[in-house]
């Protein structure tokens, strides 16, 4: 890592924030219109840095908080502590004690299914939103999530597979923390992940050196944190699916009435879910996301593609945003 790279992350104001019943960790760098940015798994907001700090050198105010059951944010034990209205509540919370009427927002991963809840039941709160890697996904009343994903790809679909508290812990202990986000990251499959349990977590290859946009430093910084917090509370979003599912009901048929622009990579194993691209492009992604603007595949890039390409991914998001 460069000298001037490292004093520039120097830069960004480390604090802790009461919500919601919790403590959350953000970070913050930058003056002017608010940015909130929101990771997925196995993420933190340390994988918005490079947008952190081209965005507010642009004259944004860049937010990125650990979310619940990450990094230095609490991670409270009982899984059902982690549903949506958990999540969104701690970030309306956020929101609040800052003093912040209103955000441009950025998600990706679960982060981008946390952004499209909190437009959802927030629209008041969000000038605009730049969502990446996971569609909009609306309620099917007829069908629970987890029985969907069981009918498309089986129970050793990674879905199905985190459902049993302490069992993907279990497997990922026996994995070293490094290599596993050494695997997670560089993954460029873009088939459905399955891990049968004879073989577990250790069917995911990994890569025999680094791709220039992740660096040993970075694998580092997230082994150390995921040691220390451990990877319970991000595998409780995936429990709570169906929870979730239960407790959305009065919003089947909602739609996203916020302005939105969307961005996946063509390698992106969500982009790849059966009847996805056909939802994202013949119509149906619009209709339940009228204010949808843009959507923006990119060639070659896979599931992380804020890490992968964070140039191109920082200037999408300045290009949509400073039109508000």
């Amino acid at each position: 890592m460069s000298s001037v790279w490292l004093s520039k992350m120097e830069n960004i104001e480390h604090t802790t924030v009461s919500t919601n019943g919790i403590k959350m960790h953000v970070a913050s760098i930058g003056t002017g219109p608010e940015i909130l940015f929101l990771h997925g798994f196995p993420d933190l907001w340390y994988s918005w840095r490079h947008q952190l700090l081209s965005l507010s050198s642009l004259g944004y105010r860049c937010i990125a908080p650990d979310l619940r059951g990450y990094g230095d944010t609490d991670a409270p034990e009982p899984v059902n502590q982690y549903t949506v209205f958990h999540i969104v509540g701690d970030l309306i919370g956020l929101l609040d004690s800052l003093g912040i009427q209103q955000v441009f927002l950025v998600g990706h991963d679960w982060g981008a299914l946390i952004a499209w809840s909190l437009c959802i039941f927030r629209p008041d709160r969000i000038k605009a939103l730049v969502n990446t890697s996971v569609a909009f996904m609306p309620r099917m009343p007829q069908l629970k999530p987890l029985d969907a994903f069981r009918m498309m790809f089986g129970n050793d679909y990674y879905v199905c597979r985190f459902q049993e508290p302490g069992e993907a812990e279990e497997e990922f202990a026996q994995v070293d923390t490094a290599r596993l986000i050494k695997s997670f990251f560089t993954s460029r499959d873009p088939k459905p992940p399955c891990f049968p349990k004879e073989v577990g977590i250790k069917a995911l290859p990994c890569p025999p050196s680094l791709p220039s946009w992740l660096t040993e430093e970075d694998v580092d910084y997230y082994a150390a944190k995921f040691n220390q917090s451990g990877f319970t509370g991000g595998l409780n979003y995936y429990r709570n699916m169906n929870l979730n599912w239960e407790l959305t009901a009065a919003w089947t048929g909602t739609e996203i009435k916020v302005p939105v622009k969307f961005i996946v990579g063509d390698l992106d194993l969500v982009y790849h879910i059966p009847g996805m691209k056909e939802y994202i492009h013949n119509g149906g992604f619009k209709k339940d996301v009228p204010l949808l603007e843009d959507v923006v595949v990119m060639e070659g890039v896979a599931h992380f593609l804020n890490q992968e390409k964070p140039e191109e991914i920082s200037k999408h998001i300045y290009d949509f945003i400073k039109k508000f």
